[in-house]
């Protein structure tokens, strides 16, 4: 039984490492180009980043896959009833405020802003994988499901791995919504999934599009893409501005810290709210996964108000305890006197002055 648990183990660590394994074939090429010309940021056929000359080495990969085998907190998977959730219906949600949000899970918030909605990286699905009967498995439930949302006017993608563009979601998902934008060369897997050519926007770094009131920017991110071993580097990942008649917001995505973050901050802050990863991080994957503390500085970076931390608390993908980025980034943000809110899977809240300061009554994982 405890063989047969092990090579459990070994199989979903290779699949989780899929992707770390496949950027250390090509993202080692340095690009520190800062203009918006059209793929810029492009040569001999794979995408790179602005600044850090990223290397994996294949000894890293075993050694990553010995941590999660014999390493891995006992702790790392939440039960059920430790994620508490509070559910939607059609009916609520198009009564949900006006500037507002709440989080479906990991990197997926929905959005009302004068009377539109928008999705962030949906995930809906059970796992986050490329097969639905292995890999990483949700925790809880969705706080909604997708045969109840309304119109959906424009989903945002920030890269293609699994826990971000999720092939079953996104076939769900097309006949709800009016604009898919996304990075360069994406729109061959959504076209894959059945999504109109004329409902996808592609988008380079820096680049950006008027939707009514609206203005959305792609950003840089430290980061890479792929969705097997053989297609790393091959379409673009990155961040999103969104600004509004009444405030800016950033979605990070994925992505390691950087001092592009200062750069953006510069040209599109400040922003009311910063949605910025917090989670599946480690000291050997920190340059594509941010820690805690690196976090809060890109909040810093970004002239960010108040920060909502995402990408945790919905699959396991590292090594940590579910637990421990909601603790971390909390003591951090006491430190650097951040307005930080962790709310419940479903739990609305203003996107607007919100001047809740940090409590421990807040604290719902413990």
């Amino acid at each position: 039984m405890k063989n047969y648990k092990k090579v459990k183990i070994t199989s979903l660590v290779f699949l989780l490492l899929i992707l770390l394994f496949g950027y250390t074939q090509s993202d080692n090429q340095r690009n520190n180009q800062k203009n918006s010309k059209q793929e810029s940021n492009f040569k001999d056929g794979k995408f790179m980043n602005q600044y850090k000359n990223i290397q994996f080495k294949v000894g890293d990969f075993f050694s990553i896959m010995w941590d999660f085998i014999w390493k891995k907190s006992k702790t790392a998977k939440a039960k059920p009833e430790e994620i508490p959730l509070i559910k939607w219906n059609k009916n609520r949600l198009l009564k949900m405020k006006n500037y507002s949000v709440f989080r479906v899970g990991h990197s997926t918030l929905i959005f009302k802003i004068d009377g539109k909605h928008i999705i962030t990286d949906p995930i809906f699905s059970k796992r986050a994988s490329p097969v639905s009967f292995a890999g990483p498995k949700k925790f809880h439930q969705n706080p909604i499901e997708i045969k109840d949302l309304p119109k959906i006017n424009v989903v945002l993608i920030s890269h293609n791995h699994y826990d971000h563009l999720d092939k079953e979601s996104i076939k769900l998902l097309k006949n709800k919504v009016d604009h898919f934008y996304v990075p360069l060369k994406v729109a061959k897997h959504l076209k894959k999934f059945g999504v109109p050519a004329n409902q996808i926007f592609e988008f380079n770094w820096w680049q950006q599009k008027k939707y009514q009131d609206f203005n959305f920017v792609f950003t840089p991110m430290q980061h890479f893409s792929g969705r097997g071993l053989f297609d790393s580097g091959k379409t673009l990942w990155g961040s999103w501005v969104i600004k509004t008649p009444k405030a800016s917001f950033f979605f990070s995505g994925d992505g390691g810290y950087f001092k592009g973050f200062k750069e953006i901050g510069k040209r599109y802050g400040p922003f009311e709210m910063t949605f910025l990863e917090n989670g599946a991080y480690n000291e050997k994957w920190r340059d594509v996964h941010m820690m805690p503390q690196e976090t809060i500085q890109a909040h810093l970076d970004l002239k960010g108000k108040i920060l909502f931390p995402i990408h945790k608390g919905s699959f396991d993908l590292a090594l940590h305890s579910w637990k421990d980025p909601f603790e971390e980034i909390t003591k951090e943000a006491i430190k650097k006197k951040v307005l930080l809110v962790q709310p419940k899977m479903g739990e609305e809240i203003p996107l607007l002055k919100y001047e809740l300061k940090y409590e421990k009554k807040n604290q719902w994982w413990k």
